[in-house]
């Protein structure tokens, strides 16, 4: 595996492999590698000749008081990760070399639904989500790119982003990689003490609980909500949301819509945790 810094190398590499015809996927990610990202990895193996992956910890999706400085760097042991898994290329940009110009002048956002749910409790992360992502896209410009479904509202955006202004790139979601508790895996899991870890699997389990309820017709919605979020924070949580919505557009559902995700965020100590299902009311669980 080759491993680049410059925008121009990159763009040099894949100039070299566009003229011998192959296809390239793209995996960006913020480091900290673990078992969810190289899935999405293994499985872009399948979908392109190439593979390039990024790892660049974006400043812009930080907001005020979140950990961009104390964000896992793990440079070396994600190289290694890489390399045993057959990525073609590593792209390992620094922040002046995405952002020459420090405060960007021109931002991308996607409105109504980067202020929904996460958008609400992180202003302005979703425009930094989807401004780097978007540079990302033109520096790369492969033909595919893959992101794990652990972060619904973060797919919901990219792919919002790429119909409204025409960039030509199909995404492909990878479902979440669990532990064997089945706590979605994250590279802030590792902020988690020991006490906290074996708590940390009830957000899924209050996804699931909330799923069931809803599949066995009941559907008062913000009750269910409620007393979800009210088990949480019993346990120990903070709940930033817990909400059933449309899959389509992250609205609010109503007992009418068939398609359905529940989103879930909260913080654990200082961890901040999100997870999502995804459903039909009239079928069996699809992600």
């Amino acid at each position: 595996m080759e491993k680049v810094t410059k925008i121009i190398e990159l763009r040099h590499k894949v100039g070299l492999w566009r003229a011998q015809g192959l296809s390239i996927a793209f995996v960006p990610t913020m480091g900290n590698l673990h078992a969810g990202h190289i899935k999405l990895v293994t499985e872009a193996k399948k979908k392109a000749d190439k593979v390039i992956v990024s790892l660049f910890i974006n400043p812009s999706q930080f907001g005020a008081g979140e950990d961009f400085e104390g964000y896992p760097r793990t440079e070396q042991a994600d190289q290694e990760k890489l390399e045993q898994a057959s990525a073609n290329l590593l792209f390992a940009p620094t922040v002046m070399e995405i952002y020459p110009n420090k405060a960007e002048a021109t931002t991308v956002s996607v409105g109504e639904l980067a202020t929904l749910h996460c958008g609400a409790h992180r202003p302005g992360h979703f425009d930094g989500v989807s401004t780097v992502v978007s540079k990302l896209f033109n520096i790369v410009q492969p033909d595919i790119a893959l992101f794990g479904a652990k972060d619904f509202q973060q797919l919901a955006v990219i792919r919002k982003m790429i119909q409204d202004l025409n960039i030509p790139v199909t995404i492909f979601s990878v479902a979440t990689e669990r532990e064997s508790d089945g706590l979605a895996m994250s590279s802030r899991n590792s902020y988690l003490t020991e006490q906290q870890r074996a708590i940390a699997p009830e957000l899924y389990q209050s996804l699931c609980r909330a799923k069931d309820l809803v599949k066995q017709g009941q559907l008062n919605f913000h009750t269910i909500e409620k007393a979800q979020k009210n088990q949480l924070q019993e346990s120990g949580f903070q709940v930033d949301y817990f909400s059933i919505c449309k899959a389509s557009d992250l609205r609010a559902a109503t007992k009418n819509d068939n398609d359905l995700v529940i989103l879930v965020a909260a913080r654990l100590g200082k961890p901040r945790l999100i997870d999502n299902i995804c459903f039909s009311k009239k079928s069996q669980l699809i992600s």
